[in-house]
């Protein structure tokens, strides 16, 4: 074979016989025994190796490029290739197959290259498809713990892995939320170094996560930049037993975290609908039952004019009115304010009711009677709920008024002539405190007086500066539409505390209840 043809089969497949021959050639020019031919080439992970593209001669020279301390070996750096021959002499001319043997290693190394980059670019795209498969599987799951088993077993069989783990951001600590072939720590502080350092994938990291793994390999469940998790796996399998991770594991797993942070946050959405939806449906059960439990109309007592308002600050509110029949033809008028919003509020409303109608109706109101319906509320709601309460029981034949009034706003009895009488508080709140003792005190109502009962709603309402509608405003109020009818004053009460609110919105339900003893004798 002449250099022509040799040059022409080195360009168009630089095979290793074609090499080899230019070896064999080069050995016999420069006078020595043995010679291999090593080149730089790119592994599946883009590092560098050197290794040998072919060898002829004798005497047995390395697979792979160490550069030999013994002296017999000669070594030519070539571009981006190595000559490495025995014995370490050579003739000082050998003529142009220096120059083949660089342009065959190189061509040589080139169609590895490509060769390499297509099995990647394959690779590549099946790893892609595969985590889209498993993208598409975990999406269709939308329970919580049944997700998060069905991520972690999928990432481990993804990565050949002996164990692994999955974590949930709760606050501010991750909770494990699985483990698969070993023990995990329960929680871990998102700022820890030690997650950071795994994360990052620093060597020598101590390794608190997945407990005695050798090698471990964790990435980050993220959403638009928000941390939501870790998934951590351990010890890749192998023929050998376990080893280390490849760059490509780590690539593979962040892609499959990113499907499975889309999975939970559909999971997270879906939750909290459902959490919504029951909220919802308990909300409109507690204001059912908070509708059932007020008045439908007033009571007819000749003499007297009677009305009610009552206004929740949110869907059910906490605030109660009412009217009850008592012993010997008399009325009971009540107004309640229980702690708390929704349905418990709702639920303690209507244990409220229950004993009212249980303990009051039919009876005469009294001390006793008080200390049984707080000794009921303590029996029968948490430590943290109490009412507070004002009844005034009126008897229509004398106007006298008998009030009790349990930790509640003082009702206000605006006299016809312009003065206001406050019925202040005479025990603590119901449910508050067991074996409480209730003081009730009594006065006479005249012709024209207006009673005022109201929840602190009223009073508390709150402008844009945090100013509060008060004590005084309400009062003065009264007196100057006393003598209008009573639906006209629950107007303006309601209209003055919006106008005040500014639209701000307010915290706390409204309510009022009046009462006015006609100047006639007889209701208009």
């Amino acid at each position: 074979m002449n250099w022509a043809d040799l040059l022409g089969e080195v360009s168009s497949s630089a095979s290793a016989g074609s090499l080899e021959t230019l070896l064999a050639l080069w050995c016999e020019a420069a006078g020595v025994d043995s010679a291999a031919l090593y080149a730089d080439g790119e592994t599946l992970d883009g590092e560098t190796s050197q290794r040998r593209f072919a060898g002829v001669g004798s005497v047995e020279l390395p697979e792979v490029l160490a550069a030999p301390h013994d002296d017999a070996f000669g070594r030519i750096d070539l571009a981006r290739a190595t000559l490495l021959f025995y014995p370490a002499r050579r003739a000082d001319d050998v003529g142009p197959i220096d120059v083949l043997l660089s342009q065959g290693s190189e061509i040589r190394r080139l169609r590895d290259s490509l060769r390499r980059q297509h099995f990647q670019d394959n690779y590549r795209l099946v790893e892609l498809e595969a985590i889209y498969e498993l993208g598409l599987a975990i999406a269709s799951t939308l329970d919580l713990e049944q997700l998060t088993e069905e991520i972690l077993l999928r990432a481990v069989s993804l990565c050949d892995a002996r164990s692994g783990a999955i974590y949930l951001l709760e606050g501010e600590e991750l909770k494990q939320r699985g483990t698969i072939g070993g023990y995990a720590a329960p929680s871990l502080r998102p700022d820890d170094p030690m997650v950071q350092g795994l994360l990052e994938a620093n060597e020598g990291v101590e390794q608190r996560v997945l407990i005695g793994a050798e090698f471990p390999l964790a990435v980050p469940v993220e959403i638009e930049g928000k941390l939501m998790g870790l998934l951590a796996v351990a010890d890749k399998e192998n023929r050998q037993g376990v080893g280390p991770f490849l760059e490509a594991d780590r690539r593979t797993l962040g892609l499959f975290a990113n499907q499975a942070a889309i999975a939970l946050e559909n999971a997270r959405l879906h939750l909290e609908a459902l959490e919504k939806e029951r909220l919802e449906r308990e909300m409109e059960l507690a204001a059912e039952i908070q509708q059932r439990l007020l008045p439908k109309g007033t009571p007819s007592f000749p003499g007297f004019e009677i009305a009610g308002w009552n206004c929740p600050a949110w869907q059910v509110g906490g605030d109660y009115y009412g009217y009850m029949a008592l012993g010997r033809g008399r009325l009971g008028l009540v107004v309640a304010d229980v702690t708390g919003k929704g349905m418990p509020a709702a639920l303690l409303v209507s244990t409220l009711h229950s004993a009212l109608r249980l303990l009051l109706e039919g009876s005469e109101l009294g001390d006793s009677l008080f200390e049984q319906l707080n000794q009921h509320i303590v029996e029968s709601s948490s430590p943290n709920k109490f009412i507070t309460l004002i009844l005034v029981e009126l008897d229509p034949e004398t106007g006298g008024l008998r009030c009790l009034n349990a930790g509640h706003n003082p009702g206000l009895l605006v006299r016809d002539e312009g003065s206001v009488v406050e019925l202040e508080a005479g025990g603590m709140p119901l449910g508050l405190v067991p074996g409480t003792n209730y003081d009730s005190w009594s006065l006479e109502m005249g012709f024209g007086d207006l009673l005022c009962l109201y929840s602190d709603g009223i009073t508390e309402c709150a402008a844009p500066d945090d100013e509060e509608f008060g004590l005084e405003r309400l009062r003065n109020l009264l007196l100057e539409d006393r003598d209008k009818p009573l639906s006209e004053i629950l107007e303006h009460i309601e209209t003055a505390t919006l106008e005040f609110a500014d639209g701000c919105p307010q915290a706390d339900d409204q309510t009022v209840v009046l009462l006015r003893r006609c100047r006639d004798g007889s209701a208009d």
